[in-house]
This record gives structure tokens, C-alpha cells and sequence, in this order.
């Protein structure tokens, strides 16, 4: 495909990503100097169709940015009143008192909000400041010149399932900067590209992820608490994995509903997704729902390495922001407002080295700026607590980790030093034989439901005819290694059914069992490439528009 010929268009910035640090880069792109030219490229229809997060809002970012956001109507009203955390049991729960924990996870002050409707507004001021925004526009290649990131190419359309042009093929432009900015969210396309080829995770810890899967519950009236927070931990993830879950009442009697699962498992036949189904009918939860309905799901991967896994941020022409970076404070649950600043920081040092007359090298004052500013002060404290849970569980963590903040907090040293992730979530995966398979209920259709029904809630889309935007690196080993040794979890880490071993007699290597990727269900999650214990899946853009259309993630 290397002989096509693209229309070209030139701008001072181009951004990748239209979530909060794609966003806040535009803005204060045009905040420090209206004159720049500034595109944002989003492959989801709309700007908030593939946004999904919790979410509680610190406001730091939005401050920093746009310090009168109330009197601009920004959706963001809903103030946390009650910040509750529970440690569950099969039955029951206890709840942990707020008072021994450090000030820094207090919720109080904060907003439950829709980030994808937070998003919406900020496209809206960005648009207002004249910044060129299109959605609808996957991101499929980087364009180089030399060693230095020159641009993108976004807007290839219609090609054939078999990676040729079709009737209606759009061969989409080059669109090309001065400097890129790179703001995919967790595990993009083009980040892992970056991150490869200038190997920018050298001297760092790998990064380490979660799977996130949230629904949007209409609840009775009468049990509605807005500003309520709460969050669990324990039943029914137990030892066979770490994660939680967050319950967020928002204004109109909806509840979001959410249960993360840490992919450093080991156990293969965990199931995240019927975790989450199962969560639902702890006595707790189950009487907020009953009565109610879910009116919405979805799902995507959350950064968890923290402040250790953080990769070298800057290469020349480009630079990556917020989940693209991994920004997420995992003890907090929060990572959008330091992906606001890591915008902001990236803006500002691009616009300084654009009226400097520079182009197209390293953006070292962003790298700076974020390793000792807002988000370094806010990471750092709490760098341990991950890698804590992964290696000690639960309780010690809790114990261990509370210290180490609590210490940090007062005097800003953290006594436990920096410890160490060690594995990729891919390799923490067992094998088969030294783990049982795990029974789960069947879903009633009240409080839980099947993957495939869920999906539909999703409102995802793909054309079915393009190519398979989910690759195999090698389509032999689905079979032939993670059948036998892990029992092929692809069938169950994958949230939204892609995924599926089918015996199938008519299969053309003679009969057996056969891998099927129904890319058609995919919501981005973009778990497939983190868990598959084998790294033989590799996920990218499909066509643009395509995917989940969140309403109000």
C-alpha cells in the first residue's frame, strides 16, 4: 500500500485523541497563542463515544484550565457528599472507617460526573478557540521523516476484508505538524509504535493495567443518594485477583456502577466479566438495583503502573499524554485530571518551542514539567501501593501501603523506597494445569446478564467488511499453544465476547477446534493485547466512526 498517494495538510500541532489531554492540549494551545493552527483527530463518531471512566472528578486540571468552568455551564455539578469503602464478604461487608486513611483519598470536594459529556463541553470551548476538530478519523499510521514523528494519516475508509482497496476505499491524508501529541488513551495504536521503536520503556518498570467495566443503572427513586461514593473491595475477586468496585450516584436517579479486575492474575480461567455479573448480586448492591435497569455498558483497560511505569514521554516531533503516558493514581481511582495537566504541559511547551522557531524535536520542557510538577507530587506519594497488592495481597497492602502514604503525605518521602511490578501482566498469566476452572452462575436478565446482551448496550458498531482490526501475529497459536497450556482466556478476558474456541468439523485444518474473532463486538478495551499470555495479539484502529457510541460514559 506504500504507492498511494495522500492529499497533505499542514498544521502547527496535530493532536491524536479527543479525551481530557487531547482536549486541554487544544485549548491551551490556543489559549497561550490563537494564531497556531491546532487539528484533533478522534477515531470515535463523535467526540465522547469511546470515552469511558468512573468517574470521580478532580477538578485540578479543569482549574488550571478553564478557571471559570461553573459560569461556562461545565457538566460538572454533582459535589460527593458521603464517601463510603467497604471490604466485602460473601453475605455481608464491614465498612473501613474514613479517619485512618491519608487526606489524599478523600473524595469530598470532588464531582461524580460523565467524562464523556465533560469531553463533549471541552470540544465545544476547544471549537470556540477556532481548534479544527474531526471526528470519525482513526489515526492508522505515523508519518516519519528521518527519526523525527512528522504527522499521521487518519481517514482510511473502505478497504476490503482483505486489506485491499474496495470500491469505496478513501485513502485518507497525511496530516502533518510541527510536533504530534499523542493522546490515545490506554494502550493506543500509535503510543505502542513510539514506545517500540525509541524504546522509551528502557530503564522503567512495565506498565501494568486493569480491566474496567462499567453500567449506568436507572434506580429507584427512593434509594437514589446523589454525591453518594462508594467503594469495595474483596467478595467475589477474593485471591484470585485483585480489583474492586466503585457504586457513583449521579443526579436523574443513576447510579454508575463499575468493577475493575487488576490483569496480573494467574488464575487463566478467570472470568472478569462474570465477576463483575456476580458482584452485582451481593445483598449490598443487589438491593440499590432490584427495581431498577441498565441502561448502558461498556469497558476499557486502565493503566496501574503508576509513577514508576512511566515511559520516556518526549521523541523527536512527538510526545505522549494522559492514559497514553499512564497517569492513573490507582489508589484514588483517578487519572483525568492528570491527564488534563499532562495536556496543558504538552501545550505549553510545544507552543514555547514553535514561537522559539523550533520543530520537530523533543519536547524536553514537557518531560520536566510532568516529572517534577502537579503530577509528579501526585503520583509519586503513592507508587508503592500497586505493586504492594500485586505481591503481598489485600490485607498487607492495605496495612503497608496505608503507612507508606500516610508517611509520604507528612514529610514527602516514602519509606518503602520504589518497589518493583517485575512481570507483565501477560506473563503473571498460569497455565491451565495448576488451577481449576471456576463455576459461575448463569445470569438471571435482572441484575446480570450475558456479554453479548450487555454489548448491545454498548451501541457498537463496525463495518463488517473491512479488515479485522484485531491481528494475529501468528494464527497458529491460539490453537496450537493456548488451547493446551492456558485454556485459550482469550474466551474470557475479553469483555465483550470477541473471542471464541468453537469445535467446528468442517474446520479446514481437518476438523477440531477453531479460533473466531468476531471483531464486529469489540469495545477497545484494548485487553486482548495486554492479557494474551502468548503477545500475539495485536490490536489497531479499525476504520473510523466505528465502535462503541457511548451516550454518557
Amino acid at each position: 500500500m506504500s504507492e498511494i498517494e495522500r492529499e497533505s495538510m499542514e498544521y502547527d500541532v496535530v493532536i491524536v485523541g479527543g479525551g481530557p489531554a487531547g482536549l486541554s492540549a487544544a485549548i491551551r494551545l490556543k489559549q497561550v497563542n490563537p494564531d497556531l493552527g491546532v487539528v484533533l483527530l478522534e477515531k470515535g463518531s463523535e467526540i465522547g463515544a469511546h470515552i469511558l471512566s468512573g468517574a470521580v472528578l478532580d477538578t485540578a486540571g479543569l482549574d488550571k484550565l478553564i478557571p471559570d468552568w461553573k459560569d461556562k455551564g461545565a457538566p460538572v455539578s454533582t459535589e460527593v457528599t458521603q464517601d463510603n469503602f467497604y471490604i466485602l464478604g460473601p453475605q455481608g461487608q464491614v465498612r473501613v472507617p474514613n479517619w485512618p486513611m491519608p487526606p489524599l483519598m478523600s473524595n469530598h470536594g470532588k464531582y461524580i460526573v460523565s467524562m464523556g459529556n465533560v469531553c463533549r463541553w471541552l470540544a465545544e470551548q476547544a471549537e470556540a478557540l477556532e481548534v479544527e476538530i474531526f471526528p470519525g478519523m482513526a489515526c492508522s499510521q505515523l508519518v516519519y521523516e528521518g527519526d523525527r514523528v512528522a504527522g499521521v494519516v487518519a481517514g482510511e475508509m473502505g478497504l476490503d476484508a482483505d486489506g485491499t482497496p474496495g470500491p469505496s476505499y478513501e485513502p485518507g491524508m497525511e496530516l502533518r505538524g510541527k510536533y504530534v501529541l499523542i493522546a490515545e488513551g490506554v494502550r493506543g495504536s500509535l503510543a505502542k509504535e513510539l514506545i517500540q521503536k525509541y524504546d522509551l520503556s528502557a530503564g522503567h518498570e512495565p506498565q501494568k493495567f486493569g480491566l474496567g467495566m462499567k453500567e449506568i443503572w436507572e434506580i429507584d427513586p427512593a434509594k437514589a443518594r446523589p454525591g453518594t461514593v462508594t467503594h469495595t473491595m474483596g467478595w467475589p475477586l477474593g485471591k484470585n485477583a485483585g480489583g474492586g468496585s466503585f457504586i457513583y450516584h449521579l443526579e436523574g436517579n443513576q447510579v454508575l456502577v463499575g468493577f475493575v479486575v487488576h490483569l496480573n492474575y494467574a488464575n487463566p480461567y478467570l472470568y472478569p466479566y462474570m465477576e463483575f455479573q456476580r458482584f452485582k448480586h451481593h445483598p449490598m448492591v443487589a438491593e440499590l438495583l432490584e427495581g431498577g435497569k441498565r441502561v448502558a455498558y461498556g469497558a476499557r483497560a486502565i493503566s496501574e503502573g503508576g509513577w514508576q511505569s512511566i515511559p520516556k514521554l518526549a521523541v523527536p516531533g512527538a510526545a505522549l499524554l494522559g492514559c497514553s503516558a499512564g497517569l492513573v493514581n490507582v489508589p484514588r481511582i483517578k487519572g483525568n485530571h492528570n491527564a488534563m495537566l499532562s495536556g496543558i504541559a504538552a501545550a505549553e511547551a510545544a507552543a514555547a518551542a514553535i514561537a522559539a522557531g523550533r520543530a520537530g524535536d523533543e519536547l524536553t520542557d514537557y518531560e520536566a514539567d510532568l516529572r517534577s510538577g502537579p503530577i509528579a507530587r501526585d503520583l509519586k506519594p503513592v507508587r508503592n501501593v500497586k505493586p504492594l497488592w500485586s505481591k503481598l495481597g489485600l490485607w498487607p497492602s492495605l496495612a503497608l501501603g496505608g503507612f507508606d502514604m500516610w508517611v509520604a503525605n507528612l514529610t514527602g518521602w516514602n519509606p518503602l523506597g520504589t518497589w518493583k511490578h517485575g512481570k507483565t501482566d501477560a506473563q503473571a498469566t498460569g497455565k491451565a494445569a495448576d488451577f481449576q476452572p471456576i463455576d459461575y452462575p448463569r445470569p438471571d436478565g435482572k441484575l446480570s446478564f450475558d456479554r453479548l446482551t450487555n454489548v448491545a448496550f454498548s451501541f457498537t458498531n463496525h463495518e463488517e467488511s473491512q479488515p479485522c482490526h484485531l491481528k494475529l501475529k501468528d494464527p497458529a497459536i491460539p490453537i496450537a499453544v493456548n488451547l493446551p497450556l492456558y485454556a485459550e482466556p482469550a474466551q474470557r478476558y475479553c469483555p465483550a465476547g470477541v473471542y471464541e474456541v468453537l469445535e467446528d468439523a468442517a474446520n479446514q485444518n481437518g476438523g477440531g477446534p477453531r479460533f473466531q474473532i468476531n471483531f464486529q463486538n469489540c469495545v477497545h478495551c484494548k485487553t486482548c493485547d495486554i492479557k494474551d499470555p502468548s503477545q500475539n495479539i495485536n490490536w489497531t484502529t479499525p476504520q473510523g466512526g466505528d465502535g462503541p457510541n457511548y451516550p454518557n460514559m
